[in-house]
This record gives structure tokens, sequence and C-alpha cells, in this order.
């Protein structure tokens, strides 16, 4: 299983690396503390050891926005020791909290815990699919770019859904109307037309103008 490590201290990085290596566990060591949420799609950890004091935004922000995208296990890190900062870590989508220093044993023992725990019973820690910085969460059907989101409708989700997993290509008019008929949604031309406008209109909304292009006389593409 692999775990991100975000931890701005390079020496006490590399040592959690090198221990839950030890442990079989693929480590993932984050240093560009500017897009950890990149990181994270990219590399998809099953489970994030989070440091509260970070460059540029804290652990906490950096939890919540991976907890727009996923439930995967997160652990903070931290020398803080108030009950406070505790309480705020559990509060902002944390999962335990360990004080620094700690041992190493502690350590392998919570993260064995929490996995053991978390994927016994599920499938799969990220439920996204991404293009170009465009995430949909499949899981609540909310359309991300940036610190911006918004909800769609049943529809407006199985359409954008149908051309992320065919960008790159045209999709058709008739192919999207019929994967809406095979998810229980009958639209004529007329509905699917509205519901492309309302897309657009959504896709605007987070700052991703032009997202979706229209071919004339074919369909539309994400490119």
């Amino acid at each position: 299983m692999k775990i991100m490590i975000v931890e701005d201290d390079p020496t006490i990085r590399g040592l959690i690396g090198e221990t839950v290596g030890k442990w079989g566990y693929e480590s993932v060591l984050c240093d560009e503390f500017n897009r950890i949420q990149d990181m994270f799609l990219q590399t998809e950890p099953h489970l994030v050891l989070m440091d509260i004091n970070l460059p540029i935004f804290d652990g906490y922000y950096w939890c919540s926005r991976i907890r727009e995208l996923s439930n995967v296990p997160i652990i903070f890190l931290s020398s803080r020791d108030s009950p406070m900062d505790m309480v705020m870590s559990m509060n902002m989508g944390g999962d335990d909290y360990i004080q620094k220093p700690f041992y190493d044993e502690v350590l392998i023992a919570k993260i064995k815990a929490l996995l053991r725990r978390t994927y016994s019973y599920a499938e799969t820690p990220v439920n996204i699919i991404e293009h170009e910085g465009v995430l949909l969460n499949l899981g609540d059907r909310k359309l991300i770019s940036g610190d911006r989101s918004v909800e769609l409708t049943k529809n407006e989700f199985v359409i954008v859904r149908l051309l992320l997993q065919n960008k790159g290509h045209i999709v058709s008019r008739d192919k999207i109307m019929r994967c809406l008929w095979e998810d229980e949604s009958f639209v004529d031309d007329n509905t699917l037309t509205v519901n492309m406008t309302r897309i657009r209109k959504k896709l605007d909304e987070v700052g991703r103008y032009g997202f979706i292009t229209t071919i004339k006389g074919e369909g539309y593409i994400i490119k």
C-alpha cells in the first residue's frame, strides 16, 4: 500500500519514508507544497501523513482539500500539543493525531490499524475522474476546479462523466441520449441542449470556460 508523507522538514520526511518502507509500504514524499492536492490525485495513496505546519497553506487546509475528493485516512503529525490542535485536526477531517517526537512503533501501529479498518470493507480510496485540473467526484456528483465546486444534477453528471471518459474523442448527441436512456432518464434533443447549456454555465462558475467544445453536426468533445 502507498503512503503519502506531507512533511516540510526533509530530514524527518526522509526518516518517515524509510520507516514505512521497512514495513513494506511504498512512500510518496511530498515536497511541492503548493500542489499537494494534485500530487494526491496523481499518486492515489492509501493513507496520508500530514504535518500541520507547512509552507504556503497549513495541513488543515490541505486536509480539507483532500476531503473534497476522498475519504482516504489521514493522520496528522505535529509538534503542537494543545488539546485545541487535536480537536481541530479531527474537525478538519483527520482520522488520528500523533504528537512529535514519536516512536516509530507507535506510528506503524496506527498506520496498520487505520489501513485495516479502512480497507477491510472499502474498495477504493479515490473516486474521481480528472482532466486538465477539472475533477468529477463520482460519489457526490461535484465538479471541482481549483478551490471552486458546483453540484451537478443526475443528467448533467451522466453527460459530463461520459465526455470525460471519452476525452479526446467526439461524443455524438445520439450516444449521449442513449447513455441517459440507459441511466433511466429519457431526454429528447431539446432537453439535451438545455442540459449542455447548464453544464457549460456550471463550468464557467468554476472558471473553466470552453472546457467542452461543440463539433457542429457531430457532437461534443473534451480535448
